[in-house]
């Protein structure tokens, strides 16, 4: 996959990261933790709608959802003592929302490692973030019928 393919909001994220030293990063994925929005309510009432990654070492659930235009919405849930967690889920769900399912499905499946974390995060944060990107492309499949 070219650089180019890479949706515009993903890319920007990955370049604010990029553009810091590493301990700012850290500070960064933190603010994302507090931006990750709020999980709909038709999802937090009826749990089996939502799919836990497994890979996350806390409770994050994901719901990707295909509108009739086949545009993407990703919805997240993570907990709060998980600062971590959550700001990979804020960032797949604020750079995942709005693209079409092609450009979604097109986001290369490293992309949580080109993020300059891979030194200050664990390997198994890494792991979760990346589990994350997969099932919501498989969720994202799985909608319009792949």
């Amino acid at each position: 996959m070219s650089e180019s393919a890479l949706p515009a909001a993903l890319a920007e994220i990955r370049d604010e990261f990029l553009e810091l030293d590493e301990p700012e990063r850290l500070q960064l994925l933190l603010e994302f933790s507090n931006e990750l929005p709020v999980f709909p309510q038709r999802y937090a009432d009826r749990p089996e709608l939502s799919e836990r990654v497994a890979e996350c070492q806390f409770p994050v659930f994901i719901v990707l959802e295909v509108d009739d235009d086949q545009r993407v919405a990703m919805h997240a849930s993570a907990p709060a003592e998980a600062p971590t967690t959550r700001g990979f889920a804020s960032i797949l769900a604020q750079g995942l929302t709005g693209l079409s399912v092609e450009d979604a499905l097109a986001v290369p499946d490293d992309y949580p490692q080109t993020l300059g974390l891979t030194r200050i995060v664990s390997p198994l944060r890494i792991s979760g973030m990346t589990g994350m990107l997969l099932r919501a492309k498989r969720q994202i499949r799985a909608r319009i019928g792949e």
